[in-house]
């Protein structure tokens, strides 16, 4: 696992510098339609979480963002350019990697081939080696030679990460990084998310257990019905039990 460092205390004035923007973004699957008017806005340097009950949109915000999906309409903007219709790969390359839920690993290839193959088609020379990103993860480091098929769950879910890390990416999209995972790996993620911000990795995280979201994030935005009803920074959603009772039907410390 990776060492972190104590993160910042983040205030309203640092959040001034957007690195991601949607603006009514309208998006689903065939005829069903799942986002109805996303708006929201990451900025540089943080960590923001998108938090909501099941099926409301949360994996297909990621997924319009990376461009997995195309929006029907509204605009997705990074880094000052609108990447609304790009593919995937097109937009990866501006500098936006994506760990799907499914973590989507190669169970026949070693841990180091896993790595290098987040290298492929993006350019990546002046980010971390393989060799430097395996040995921020002491688990990965330790097993390096073996293939993907034998690692745990949390170890499948650090690789993924580690495969993100070297197309160094400036905004990272995790989606249900600790689903189905133990407490203590659960903690280990938590640390890896703070790492990478450290870093200068922006992150924005889809989580279903939503005090780690709280935890590890400074800005939240809760999602209904395909749209944002509301938004702040985390502590103070943490701490507004009536919107956690109104729109996720939970208290933070559950």
């Amino acid at each position: 696992m990776m060492t972190t460092c104590k993160r910042r205390t983040w205030v309203v004035d640092e959040m001034s510098d957007p690195i991601l923007s949607l603006r009514d973004v309208h998006a689903g699957y065939q005829m069903t339609k799942v986002l109805t008017g996303v708006t929201m806005t990451v900025e540089r340097g943080s960590v923001v979480s998108l938090v909501g009950r099941n099926g409301v949109g949360k994996t297909t915000t990621l997924r319009s963002i990376v461009g997995n999906i195309v929006p029907s309409a509204g605009t997705i903007t990074f880094d000052g350019q609108d990447i609304t219709t790009l593919g995937t790969e097109e937009t990866i390359r501006t500098g936006v990697t994506f760990v799907p839920e499914e973590r989507r690993i190669f169970p026949g290839l070693t841990v180091r081939e896993n790595v290098k193959m987040g290298q492929i088609g993006v350019d990546a020379a002046d980010g971390p080696s393989v060799d430097e990103v395996i040995g921020m993860f002491e688990n990965l480091m330790e097993r390096e030679d073996s293939p993907g098929s034998v690692l745990s769950g949390g170890e499948q879910q650090m690789l993924a990460i580690a495969r993100a890390m070297v197309a160094d990416p400036d905004l990272l999209l995790l989606d249900e990084p600790t689903e189905g995972l133990a407490p203590y790996v659960v903690r280990q993620i938590e640390e890896v998310i703070a790492t990478l911000n450290d870093q200068g990795i922006t992150v924005l995280v889809v989580e279903q257990n939503l005090p780690v979201a709280l935890d590890v994030s400074d800005y939240t935005y809760i999602l209904e019905k395909g749209q944002i009803v509301h938004e702040g920074l985390a502590e103070n959603v943490r701490d507004d039990q009536a919107v956690l009772d109104k729109h996720l039907g939970i208290s933070a410390g559950e």
